[in-house]
């Protein structure tokens, strides 16, 4: 698994707010930070509906970052919506005031650090279609344990 890569709350706090304000460097938004942002907009955006609202967020920053969102490349829907429910199951396992960057560390030393986690229950056909990227599909290999 990977070595935790959080050293504090502020850590956690840059990402979730440089992807709302698109100030986030490129070269930043990696798998960790990935699930980082979506930690912090649970915790701290409870206003957000973010299996709706995700998708714009990401697809706004991308944009900004100079990635166009298409069938082959930036925004992908499948990706992100089981990425949320899992930052969502990781989340509720920890009491409302654990530190944020523990919880990310604990999340990326788990399975889900691992950026082809999703692999055990899609196959790579199937998640890397333009269906998967564009809507939902669910898994084929197994279902989601969240």
């Amino acid at each position: 698994m990977p070595t935790p890569s959080f050293s504090s709350d502020r850590d956690i706090d840059r990402i979730g707010r440089g992807v709302l304000d698109r100030s986030l460097p490129k070269p930043e938004w990696t798998h960790a930070a990935h699930f980082a942002a979506t930690l912090w907009l649970l915790r701290h955006r409870p206003d957000l509906d973010l299996p709706r609202e995700m998708p714009v967020l990401i697809r706004a920053y991308n944009e900004a970052t100079g990635l166009a969102n298409t069938d082959t490349q930036g925004y992908h829907n499948t990706i992100t919506q089981a990425s949320l429910r899992a930052a969502c199951a990781h989340l509720a396992g920890y009491p409302s005031t654990a530190p944020l960057h523990q919880v990310a560390n604990d999340l990326m030393a788990s399975e889900l650090g691992r950026s082809d986690w999703l692999l055990i229950y899609w196959s790579r056909p199937r998640l890397f279609c333009v269906e998967a990227r564009r809507a939902w599909i669910d898994p084929d290999l197994k279902p989601l344990p969240f």
